[in-house]
């Protein structure tokens, strides 16, 4: 099974930006529990809160960027 997840940036002016999106496994999932940071594309964000969207049927992630 998997679930599809969209990864969201909290950008500074309070606008959104879709960082990526993908399907993941029970097990990606299950490790958010003990994450607090994501690695995407090179670069590291914090996971702020996660949001489960029943009506689109996905996983939504908002972050922030970590500062270099």
């Amino acid at each position: 099974m998997s679930l599809k997840v969209v990864v969201m940036e909290k950008l500074e002016n309070a606008e959104m930006r879709q960082v990526d999106e993908r399907h993941w496994n029970e097990a990606m999932v299950a490790a958010l529990n003990h994450s607090n940071y994501l690695l995407v594309g090179g670069k590291e964000y914090e996971m702020l809160e996660g949001r489960l969207n029943v009506n689109d049927q996905l996983l939504e992630l908002l972050v922030t960027a970590v500062k270099e």
